[in-house]
């Protein structure tokens, strides 16, 4: 069975490039920690490589520094380099990649919503516990019959 799973930190922007069949696929890299002993740490870095869907949500979404959850399989591969030398690499292509925290999340700032108490003092159930946003992004719904009245002329289009 050849199944990785890794959470680390993006240590460059996703480079998303697509095949002469016009398949897309990104390239980047991720750090992650590793403890060797109680007060020792390391750091290991990998290249990940994302294919069609995926590559194109790291390339909209991602960059570097992005806390991100990966799973995937290792694939070997070699190369020669520009002197000649035989070069033997490991990538990490990605099945799927999540975002691990958000930047709201890492700077401290919680976003507008806080982790709901379940209980108060009296041990009753408080039902509105989380705070509402600042403002409704939503777009207002009208009734259907503003649409029918709309004055807009189909056959002479505003652009």
């Amino acid at each position: 069975m050849n199944r990785v799973f890794l959470s680390g930190n993006l240590t460059r922007d996703p480079e998303v490039r697509y095949t002469q069949t016009g398949k897309a696929f990104a390239r980047m890299g991720i750090a992650v920690r590793r403890s060797f002993s109680k007060d020792k740490e390391a750091v290991d870095f990998f290249n990940l490589v994302a294919w069609e869907k995926t590559a194109e949500f790291c390339g909209r979404y991602l960059t570097k520094g992005s806390r991100v959850l990966v799973e995937g399989r290792l694939q070997t591969s070699s190369y020669e380099n520009k002197d000649g030398v035989k070069v033997n690499a490991v990538d990490v292509i990605a099945d799927n990649i999540e975002f691990a925290s958000s930047k709201r999340a890492d700077s401290g700032d919680d976003g507008g919503y806080r982790r709901p108490s379940r209980f108060n003092d009296d041990d009753d159930y408080q039902r509105d516990d989380y705070r509402k946003p600042e403002r409704d992004n939503r777009p207002s719904k009208k009734p259907d019959d503003e649409f029918i009245s709309d004055p807009t002329d189909l056959e002479d289009p505003p652009f």
